[in-house]
């Protein structure tokens, strides 16, 4: 139902209806209160840790093997559907589903890595580029032939709509919170596995030099299959979070690829927290474009993106090349 013009629409309270597309309409926009801008912000900086986990797989990827994968909302959305039968299968939690969704996906990821997209990297960008792409038309076509058109959510119970105070008239919905946690929490784990582990040190090696790491005895395309299988490891988290949150269908893949592309980018090639920074700065501009009017919530985090792009093309922190 479109927003008569002038008025706000102010969130629900953050439980299973806090996306920033959730909303009732209120008052006219220029008698909103404080504590519902600090609503706003606060849902805009937790739908951000979703978009931040969509980003780290992303950045990691490129990081490694300056490989940009069209195909990644795709396999975002591939994700939320093994998540799907697994629950159907299962009768599990769906957040417990993560458990085995998140090797599933690893395991995805290694095999495709190893048997095809190692195959397309070299000095030309495009056979990549292709590949990716051919196998995203792939992924939504088989998904489409197998689950439908129709779109699905799961049920994590009653997590989705429980919440609680944080002050006077700003309520925190458990759910989002625990999605941007996880986000902090898997971006705080790869920042320490790239820079205090052995795996970590062999990934830099690889993208530093390839042919220096082969010499020094690293098998890079062991190396790359990892760093897939680790980046699908992490969509894996966030293609559950986006199955319990909102509904799915095979056809979301692409507008999940711009959030991440946007959110990399806004951060910085090359940083794990920058993608955090990314992805809530695009969830706050996002919020903030819904509450002005609904049909700006995605032109707003696109014009985000497009200002930061333009000031600091580099990203706000890019990689520091000593």
């Amino acid at each position: 139902m479109a927003t008569e013009p002038g008025y706000a629409r102010v969130p629900l309270q953050a439980g299973r209806g806090s996306a920033p597309g959730s909303r009732r309409l209120v008052e006219p926009i220029e008698n909103a209160t404080a504590m519902e801008w600090v609503n706003i912000i606060i849902q805009g900086v937790l739908i951000g840790g979703l978009y931040a986990m969509f980003a780290a797989g992303l950045a990691l990827i490129f990081g490694v093997m300056r490989l940009v994968n069209i195909a990644h909302g795709d396999l975002i959305v591939l994700a939320a559907y093994i998540a799907l039968m697994t629950t159907d299968a299962l009768g599990l939690n769906p957040l417990l589903a993560i458990m085995i969704v998140v090797p599933i996906m690893a395991a995805i990821g290694y095999g495709l890595q190893r048997a095809l997209l190692n195959r397309t990297l070299g000095d030309d960008v495009l056979p990549p580029l292709l590949v990716t792409f051919g196998l995203s038309v792939i992924i939504q076509n088989a998904l489409l032939e197998l689950f439908t058109a129709d779109s699905r959510r799961l049920n994590a119970g009653a997590i989705e709509v429980a919440s609680f105070p944080l002050t006077e008239g700003v309520w925190i919905g458990v759910l989002p919170l625990l999605q941007f946690v996880v986000a902090i929490a898997v971006i705080g784990a790869l920042q320490l596995l790239f820079y205090r582990t052995a795996l970590g040190r062999a990934f830099r090696a690889t993208s530093d030099d390839q042919s220096v790491a082969q010499l020094m005895g690293l098998d890079n395309r062991h190396i790359f299959a990892l760093a897939m299988a680790l980046s699908l490891a992490v969509i894996a988290v966030a293609g559950v979070f986006i199955a319990v949150r909102t509904n799915f269908d095979p056809a979301i893949g692409p507008a999940r690829l711009i959030f991440g592309f946007e959110a990399v980018i806004i951060g910085g090639l090359g940083s794990m927290w920058g993608t955090l920074v990314g992805g809530i700065i695009l969830g706050v501009s996002q919020a903030i474009g819904a509450q002005v009017n609904p049909g700006w919530q995605l032109l707003a985090g696109h014009l985000a993106f497009l200002v930061i792009l333009a000031v600091r093309p580099e990203g706000l922190f890019p990689k520091v090349r000593g």
